[in-house]
């Protein structure tokens, strides 16, 4: 009698729109309160989460979803929801996507209240192909955003995909008419391509900064994670979709529930906008010496016009022998070979990412001929720099 009375009264409470929570509260730091059901409720909701009515519901595009968890952070004045479009383009990064979704969807959860609702489109409104090969299915083909709407473009590789004139055209056309727009990964070039980035702070993966620069050499991205810009959003994708997407919770339903949901993300702190999206220059070389991270960070920033070893070594405050003996020690290379090979990477990541001539990028990376650089390339890489010329597929050289 005792069970029934209660599963009565929860029935009762969720028809008039108030939940009612029958359960046991153990309290721990930052008001998180993890919920232990007792068998009947628990039994009560799985009935109900499984019936056709509550199928319908979950499976319509126009209601946000709310799912269930154990820890619940409530929300005093949630206030209206919030809405996000995601433009998927084909080959974006599956990891970016998500990671961007995920923050949306624990928040919902937490506070057991819609607070994000988002929408995923396409050019076409068929399903989009990820670089990981995994196709995501969408709610539609682009169309109209309220200005309210934050719309994000979703892109990875080829970069510039995101080029697409029915991208650049629904992003110039959401943020015409007072809209926020944001890119992730390399969402960022359809930004470039409707004119939005000029004076503007804005970021794309690392991995693609070299080709955006050639492409648009009157626009310089930052290193850091995300960027934020009045109306303007941008990520370098991966785990930084998910520190961006925490920034704006913050922004929205303060700092203590973000931090919960960056928690909830498995995050211990929030990410500060200034992180960059690699640590820092030492990881690369497995060595946290400041000489070393210095002399690097000064080599990536004169890649063009590359310093000679005396310049280096002046500007280290060191000798040009205890310069070199650091880099050999830190990995095994002497500083020039070191400096070659950052060149080097970035001719590679042209090549592959560009259509620039070979002539265009040997100049780009400091080599006065072409054929100084092109047996250079084949000396470091084992291929002739023709073979990745305008992403051309890379054939080792027999």
């Amino acid at each position: 009698m005792e069970r029934n009375t209660r599963e009565l009264a929860v029935m009762e409470s969720l028809d008039s729109g108030k939940t009612i929570y029958d359960c046991e509260t153990v309290d721990i730091p930052e008001t998180i309160h993890v919920i232990k059901w007792h068998d009947d409720l628990t039994a009560f909701h799985a009935r109900r989460l499984n019936s056709p009515a509550n199928e319908d519901r979950a499976m319509s595009q126009d209601e946000p979803l709310v799912p269930r968890g154990a820890a619940f952070f409530p929300i005093p004045e949630p206030g209206p929801t919030r809405n996000y479009t995601f433009a998927l383009v084909p080959g974006f990064t599956l990891l970016a996507f998500s990671s961007a979704v995920e923050p949306l969807r624990i928040a919902n959860q937490l506070s057991q209240h819609p607070l994000y609702h988002w929408r995923v489109l396409s050019a076409s409104g068929q399903a989009v192909t990820s670089s990981a090969g995994i196709p995501v299915g969408v709610d539609g083909r682009f169309d109209m955003q309220d200005k309210a709407t934050r719309m994000f473009v979703c892109a990875g590789n080829p970069q510039m995909a995101a080029a697409d004139p029915a991208v650049v055209n629904l992003v110039q056309r959401h943020h015409r008419f007072g809209g926020v727009v944001g890119g992730i990964c390399t969402g960022a070039i359809a930004l470039a391509r409707a004119g939005l980035l000029e004076d503007r702070r804005f970021t794309l993966h690392w991995e693609n900064q070299p080709g955006f620069m050639e492409t648009f050499p009157e626009l310089v991205p930052t290193l850091n994670r995300f960027e934020t810009d009045d109306r303007l959003l941008t990520c370098g994708g991966g785990a930084a979709s998910t520190d961006m997407m925490i920034s704006l919770i913050a922004e929205d339903h303060g700092g203590p529930f973000a931090t919960v949901v960056s928690e909830m993300c498995l995050r211990t702190v929030m990410s500060g906008v200034n992180a960059e999206q690699r640590s820092s220059l030492a990881a690369l070389m497995s060595s946290r010496n400041p000489v070393l991270v210095a002399t690097v960070t000064l080599m990536s920033r004169h890649i063009d016009e590359p310093l000679s070893m005396d310049e280096l070594a002046e500007a280290s405050g060191y000798s040009r022998r205890h310069l070199e003996r650091l880099f050999r020690d830190a990995v095994g290379k002497t500083p020039g070979n070191f400096y070659r090979g950052l060149r080097l990477d970035r001719a590679r990541s042209l090549l592959s990412t560009t259509d620039l001539t070979l002539m265009e990028v040997s100049m780009a990376c400091g080599f006065s001929t072409v054929s100084h650089f092109s047996k250079t390339f084949r000396a470091h890489f084992g291929m002739a720099p023709s073979k990745l010329e305008h992403g051309t597929p890379r054939k080792p050289i027999s």
